[in-house]
């Protein structure tokens, strides 16, 4: 394989990652302030299926078959809908680091979830991997039901839980279908599907939200904006690509960079404060991905 290209899918994953991280606080913004979690995800699909079809037009076009295309548009509702939708409802509950902490749980779940589904062995040191990472997601359940400053942390992280496990599903199930079409052509059938799915039970919404019900301030404009072209369009068209040249155990670990953007970010602009627990539940979540993915 050429190595060029392997190294830009590494960049190309650290890059979404980076724009990930950043998008939690930002996200977490936008949920205070100016959108409901149905219009924030109805905004991105909307922006995203037109950005995508739009590139489309200028690009060779390419023939999916029907059985890939069904492949794409369920890992478009697994990885985009759901698992972005149960993304948005955790910060409204708990705070960006206690998200991101637990997100970095990605690497654990894939592995098991190919353990389970796709034969893979676990050996001792991986097996060492988990029990650390279970300990450290376990440490911030304990505190953030006991003392989190979010409004109900425990739910949070619940619903944090659900978003990776989703997540990992759409990395697993698309893994093939990734090497065979361009990222426009994959994501321009995830958007439009997620649109279809998410519109009708967004729509009665917009008029309520402070962002399209007549509050129109260009703070919340601008982190909309970053959200869909960065987040979502740059984000995930590099996922992708670096699929088709990189395990999705290896695409996982990049995950482990969003917690420390999110944090940095969150906790300086007050959307969080600095606690024990975090600096110990990340040494922990961290260190347990680490013996998993070592040889990658």
């Amino acid at each position: 394989m050429n190595e060029k290209k392997i190294y830009s899918a590494h960049a190309a994953i650290l890059t979404a990652n980076v724009i990930f991280g950043l998008g939690v606080p930002v996200t977490k913004f936008l949920l205070d302030q100016w959108v409901t979690p149905m219009t924030y995800m109805a905004s991105r699909c909307l922006g995203a299926t037109i950005i995508f079809w739009v590139i489309s037009w200028f690009l060779p076009k390419e023939h999916v078959e029907r059985r890939d295309l069904l492949v794409i548009m369920a890992g478009g509702l697994l990885g985009f809908v759901i698992s972005q939708t149960l993304t948005a409802w955790a910060l409204e509950f708990t705070t960006p680091v206690y998200y991101s902490l637990i997100a970095t749980l990605t690497p654990i779940a894939t592995m098991l979830m190919a353990a389970m589904f796709l034969g893979e062995s676990i050996t001792r040191e991986k097996s060492l991997g988990v029990i650390l990472a279970i300990a450290g997601a376990a440490l911030l359940v304990f505190v953030g039901w006991k003392s989190g400053t979010g409004s109900n942390d425990l739910l949070g992280i619940v619903l944090t839980i659900l978003s990776v496990l989703t997540w990992v599903v759409y990395l697993l199930i698309t893994r093939k279908v990734s090497q065979k079409y361009t990222a426009v052509t994959q994501m321009k059938w995830i958007f439009l599907v997620s649109t279809i799915a998410v519109l009708p039970f967004s729509w009665n919404e917009f008029p309520q939200t402070a962002l399209y019900g007549g509050q129109f301030g260009w703070d919340g404009a601008l982190a909309m904006l970053f959200i869909i072209v960065f987040a979502t369009v740059l984000g995930y068209f590099t996922i992708p690509y670096a699929m088709r040249y990189l395990k999705a155990t290896t695409v996982s670990i990049y995950t482990n960079i969003q917690p420390v953007v999110a944090s940095l970010i969150a906790i300086a602009i007050g959307q969080d404060v600095f606690t024990w627990d975090k600096p110990v539940a990340a040494i922990l979540v961290l260190l347990g991905a680490w013996f998993v993915t070592r040889k990658e």
